[in-house]
């Protein structure tokens, strides 16, 4: 990195004795940069659910393959009295939908800007010409 400046240096002062060139000013530029550091947080929100009804249809399927099976001599009673009873023991669940609360651990950045070198320009005048020259410290 030092041999470039040298090298930059020398250029320009080889130029201003041998061909003319005066060489004016030498401009730093910098740039944003950021820098971000993770952190973990616990987030926790109400969420809605629906009512779970399959306990109450498996109660009605049961107790109504059961009558069914028990009921006069019908072929597979027991499958029509449990899928009849299933079906009413879904339509007549009380169970309902509401709230519940989830949480959950999320990652996060938290965010911090800085200026950094960039690099820099030298500026020079040659046989009556402005030149720019770019170059990194």
């Amino acid at each position: 990195m030092k041999t470039k400046i040298l090298a930059t240096v020398a250029m320009v002062g080889f130029m201003t004795t041998s061909a003319g060139a005066v060489a004016e000013t030498v401009t730093d530029h910098y740039k944003s940069v950021i820098e971000q550091t993770p952190y973990r947080v616990e987030v926790c929100r109400d969420v809605s659910v629906s009512g779970d009804k399959t306990g109450d249809t498996l109660k009605g399927a049961i107790i109504g393959g059961i009558i069914g099976n028990n009921v006069g001599d019908i072929k597979n009673g027991g499958a029509a009295g449990a899928l009849i009873g299933g079906i009413l023991g879904h339509n007549n669940s009380k169970a309902t939908g509401g709230t519940k609360r989830v949480c959950n651990i999320e990652t996060r950045y938290e965010e911090q800007a800085r200026q950094v070198y960039s690099h820099s320009i030298v500026t020079f005048t040659y046989n009556g010409k402005q030149q720019a020259l770019r170059f990194t410290k």
